[in-house]
């Protein structure tokens, strides 16, 4: 009990922070899918309370992404109704449930660090690029969207030109003002204050501009944000007519192929985009600890089951709520529980008290969010690195910049794998000459991959000399090169070429033929 009180200390200010991060995502993800706004909330809600309790993360939050905005609108316009779209939810959680059981978390063990690090520098790039026009009061894009290309044929950056000639003064002095806060909260002797440990301050951002929008209501009109400048959540008159609303599943669309399609696509998009945001949030947990993959696949499945239950939209972990949860200090996953109980308790008690918040200062606390994901020394970092690690990396930045999450991790890991290839192709084999004689020695593993590398070589090596092939230090050698090798060695004899064979004290077998030389115990 005294460990829970200890994290309570520091997991409950964070949920606040989450929580206020992920109600504009929901509502957002959910517009952005042409869907209900309500039903990004009960997926934000199942994320954060459901998936949290199963989940064997500590910091990952989970609920709607942006990753699956574009499959779930072609699926709510595709399928017969939305009620046919929640049954495809449903199954595409016990689909991911299965994927837990057949042990497919291991796929995100195969992600390059640099791509995985690319990716959150990314979503912090984007955080900044797509909330600054909301910053300013240019609200036409939905707050959620993380594509390049928008609903109302903008790009990422067409936006934010075309912001500046339609910005809200009001808007722009809120976000200011929000971004002002913030910085200030950053400070050291701040966060020296035991005081300000204990209030976030995202939720004095919040407070913050409410009261001033209240302020220009009254004393400066035409400064005044309403309407699409402000959250807009459903107000339900009690807690009856929120679950009433709640649409349900059209069980007799089951085996309906498209619905079948749609679960599988959602199952394995939701997948892949969690197992990459668990990489992440592995990477930035200052305790660094390891998630169990097929455990969260397991609980992603139990999500999307429960949410395509209660009429939601398809939850993944989310690196963006994730990342928040992490910088603002949460140690256990009660911050992610509490995050999804205060959307709930929010939705069902003062939704009218919500729809008071500019979305100005919301875009501040996401654009705080990003920079603390793509700050100037992660770059550097990776350019420190060599270029094997900083063009995977800033590739991978790129393609997601001007593509989406998911085709841009193909694209960087695409990358990444070939210079994996290119450092491999000739770290296996090292060759030297000394006059006519030549030493070719096979490192621990040499594979299929080594074998032009190691074609080159042999045929550089002239008539009348001799090589020494040292295998000592070799636990494989794969088939192609020990043909390679073997097809040297008979031809050797006939150009004059002593070949000679070095193993590990007679512990590895004989891989290569003697014939034309011999071999050295």
């Amino acid at each position: 009990m005294s460990k829970f009180f200890k994290s309570a200390a520091a997991d409950l200010p964070a949920s606040i922070v989450v929580f206020l991060v992920a109600l504009p995502l929901c509502l957002g993800v959910a517009v952005a899918s042409d869907a209900a706004p309500i039903t990004g909330i009960i997926a934000g809600m199942v994320g954060g309370i459901i998936i949290g309790i199963f989940s064997g993360s500590q910091l990952s939050v989970s609920g709607p992404a942006a990753g699956l905005t574009a499959i779930v609108a072609g699926a709510i316009g595709k399928l017969p109704s939305y009620e046919v779209f929640l049954v495809a939810v449903v199954l595409a959680g016990i689909f991911q449930i299965g994927l837990g059981y057949a042990k497919a978390g291991i796929i995100g063990d195969f992600i390059p660090n640099s791509v995985i690090k690319a990716m959150l520098a990314a979503i912090g790039l984007i955080l900044i690029l797509k909330q600054f026009p909301h910053l300013i009061g240019y609200d036409a894009d939905p707050i959620g969207d993380e594509a390049f290309l928008q609903k109302d044929n903008e790009n990422t950056f067409t936006e934010i030109f075309k912001a500046f000639s339609r910005f809200t003064l009001g808007a722009v002095i809120i976000g200011l003002f929000s971004i002002g806060i913030l910085l200030i909260f950053e400070l050291k002797k701040v966060k020296k204050q035991r005081i300000f440990q204990f209030i976030p301050g995202p939720l004095i951002v919040v407070i913050a501009g409410v009261l001033l929008n209240l302020f220009f209501r009254v004393s400066m009109p035409d400064w005044a944000l309403s309407g699409d400048h402000l959250v807009q959540l459903d107000a339900f008159s009690n807690p009856v007519d929120f679950f009433k609303a709640l649409p349900s599943p059209d069980f007799t669309q089951v085996m309906n192929k498209d619905v079948i399609v749609v679960a599988v696509t959602i199952a394995l998009v939701a997948s892949i985009e969690t197992l990459l945001s668990i990489e992440a949030v592995d990477k930035i947990d200052p305790q660094k600890r390891l998630t169990p993959t097929n455990r969260e696949l397991k609980a992603q499945g139990i999500g999307n089951l429960v949410s395509g239950l209660l009429g939601g939209l398809p939850v993944t972990s989310v690196i963006v709520r994730s990342s928040a949860n992490v910088s603002s200090g949460a140690k256990t996953k009660l911050s992610t529980i509490s995050h999804g109980v205060l959307l709930l308790l929010s939705v069902l008690f003062i939704p009218n008290l919500l729809n008071l918040i500019p979305k100005a200062a919301l875009a501040a606390i996401l654009i705080m969010t990003g920079y603390k994901l793509a700050k100037v020394s992660i770059f550097k970092e990776y350019y420190k690195k060599g270029w094997s690690q900083f063009i995977p990396f800033i590739v991978t930045v790129v393609a997601i910049l001007l593509t989406d999450l998911l085709v841009g991790i193909f694209i960087g890991l695409l990358v990444g794998i070939y210079f994996v290839l290119k450092s491999n192709y000739k770290s296996s084999i090292f060759t030297i000459r000394d006059e006519n004689r030549f030493l070719i020695r096979f490192r621990k593993e040499v594979t299929f991959l080594n074998k032009a590398h190691l074609k080159e070589q042999l045929e550089e090596i002239p008539d009348n000399t001799s090589v020494l092939v040292d295998a000592t230090k070799s636990e494989f050698i794969d088939n192609d090169i020990v043909d390679l090798m073997n097809d040297f060695i008979i031809n050797a004899e006939t150009r004059n070429i002593r070949v000679y064979i070095k193993y590990a004290g007679g512990e590895n077998r004989n891989y290569f033929n003697d014939i034309a030389g011999r071999v050295i115990k």
